[in-house]
């Protein structure tokens, strides 16, 4: 027989930090870097101000296409045609031909490893027939996503002045690119692809250092300088990071391996509690018993600097008393 205390067990939400202490400076415009399995944010600068996001706009044109794959309406061996105003694109390029068919996942790869304008209007046009149309979408979308400080002009990030992204909309995109769809994150580590017998690199600097960089996009505009949103693992341990609007390409790439450095050698993540495991009661009113335990529905992992996560004191509150009767799984 199941007891009061074996139904009543309810949801308590995770741990916060506050990590001033150990703040860095960055020559960014706008920087976040936050640790994913904790959510801890690291760093940030300027994070709710929307700014020109250049070529790392190309994650929410790669996100809409990774939604029509997941729910069917695309297959990475479906062909769109090439059209003269893909073919006319400038900026860095694929390289398509007007005409041309293009498999699915060959536009994937130009649109990542070339950061491939031509690629993005080729995908835009075939899923909602033309840009114009596919940057509404991408603007409703980004709606409702949560990503309120985003609005998209085009499919490129290409200069227009209502193309806008905040770095804190660029990171959560970050983390639906890594989270929501790992069946093609794979492509964002890739360091090289062949078009058309040309042959070119991926722009991410941080690819090419063993720092566990596995994603994700550059991006450069006169306008908003040079950037990079990327992510890095080492020992099941993901960092995530945006910075934007730096002098040049250099810069961009000592930051970013700086940055990225920085958040894995300065801070620990660790496990608080295990899920469903019991960590404090809760009073109960007219119920019963006196008290329902709390547990978390998941594992509660925390983020702190080195040094002071090991014998942290953890504390659970809640609004209470809880009012019976209270269900299993109930959140307080």
């Amino acid at each position: 027989m199941t007891s009061f205390r074996q139904l009543a067990a309810v949801l308590i939400s995770a741990v916060s930090l506050s990590l001033p202490a150990h703040a860095l400076d960055t020559a960014a415009r706008s920087a976040m870097v936050i640790d994913m399995s904790s959510g801890a944010v690291l760093l940030e600068k300027n994070v709710d101000t929307p700014m020109p996001p250049a070529s790392m706009s190309k994650l929410m044109t790669l996100n809409m296409v990774f939604e029509a794959l997941q729910q069917g309406r695309l297959s990475l061996d479906e062909r769109f045609r090439v059209s003269v105003k893909a073919w006319k694109m400038g900026g860095s390029k694929m390289f398509v031909r007007e005409g041309d068919r293009i498999r699915i996942e060959d536009l994937i790869r130009g649109v990542i490893i070339h950061s491939g304008n031509d690629a993005c209007v080729v995908l835009a046009e075939g899923l909602a027939g033309s840009e114009d149309a596919f940057s509404q979408r991408m603007t409703e979308r980004a709606r409702e996503l949560g990503m309120d400080m985003s609005t998209f002009a085009n499919s490129t990030g290409w200069p227009h002045p209502s193309h806008r992204m905040s770095a804190r909309d660029l990171i959560f995109l970050t983390q639906r690119m890594i989270t929501e769809f790992p069946e093609y994150y794979h492509y964002f580590a890739e360091t090289d692809f062949t078009w058309d017998k040309v042959s070119q690199k991926n722009r991410n600097p941080l690819l090419y250092l063993d720092i566990g960089a596995d994603g994700l996009k550059t991006g450069h505009t006169e306008e908003a300088g040079f950037g990079l949103v990327g992510s890095a693992i080492r020992n099941d341990r993901r960092v995530a990071f945006i910075i934007s609007g730096l002098d040049t390409a250099k810069a961009r790439s000592v930051e970013s391996e700086r940055l990225v450095t920085w958040a894995f050698r300065e801070f620990k993540t660790g496990k608080i509690a295990n899920a469903g495991q019991i960590v404090g009661e809760a009073e109960v009113w007219i119920g019963d018993a006196d008290t329902v335990p709390l547990a978390p529905k998941e594992d509660v992992i925390a983020t702190a600097p080195y040094g002071e996560l090991d014998g942290m004191k953890v504390s659970v509150r809640y609004d209470g008393p809880i009012e019976a009767p209270i269900a299993l799984g109930q959140p307080i």
